[in-house]
């Protein structure tokens, strides 16, 4: 008896955007590219929506110009992935992302009820990979920031990539964002 074995596809970022161009994806519909796997997004709920605003709003306080904040925007992080965390700070002004997606950020944070076990290892591992020095999770299951730091080669990681440091902050701690080291973040403030 012959044995068959399923192999699963990978798409690379550039089959990803034609698909898009092309109107395979229904309006409104929350994809990303990860890794060569389309995966769908689930609707956001009230409090990750909120969350989303809050993040959005103190980064934006604590960064000030010489930064983007962009809200569920892609990042294009090379030829197989194109995630879209729910909020990025990236250098530059708006106008110098009209042609391309950032293929970079100083901070990566995603808002997280039910995707953490992805957010905490897939995410962590294709963030750190890129180099981005910096990826939060706001966990609102157990409403703390789990703030990762230190992105290395770490071979028993998904990706073979990691952060070195990583800590939970609890609503009464803060957090100073590596790249806006002179304003401190209340987490209270991040939670609904």
């Amino acid at each position: 008896m012959a044995v068959s074995h399923t192999h699963l596809r990978q798409w690379t970022r550039e089959e990803y955007l034609k698909m898009a161009e092309a109107g395979v994806f229904a309006p409104g519909e929350r994809v990303e590219l990860i890794e060569g796997q389309i995966t769908t997004k689930t609707k956001p709920s009230a409090s990750e929506a909120t969350s989303t605003t809050l993040l959005a709003e103190e980064l934006r306080r604590a960064f000030g110009g010489g930064y983007v904040i962009r809200v569920q925007g892609p990042l294009a992080l090379g030829p197989l992935s194109e995630p879209e965390p729910d909020v990025a700070v990236v250098r530059g002004s708006p106008r110098d992302y009209r042609d391309a997606h950032p293929t970079t950020a100083v901070l990566v944070v995603e808002v997280s009820d039910t995707t953490l076990v992805l957010d905490r290892q897939q995410k962590a591992g294709l963030y750190a990979r890129a180099g981005i020095p910096e990826y939060w999770i706001l966990n609102l299951l157990e409403r703390v920031l789990e703030v990762y730091r230190d992105p290395a080669p770490l071979p028993d990681h998904p990706l073979a990539y990691g952060y070195r440091s990583s800590e939970r902050l609890d609503a009464s701690a803060s957090v100073v964002p590596l790249a806006a080291s002179a304003t401190p973040i209340a987490v209270a403030d991040l939670l609904p």
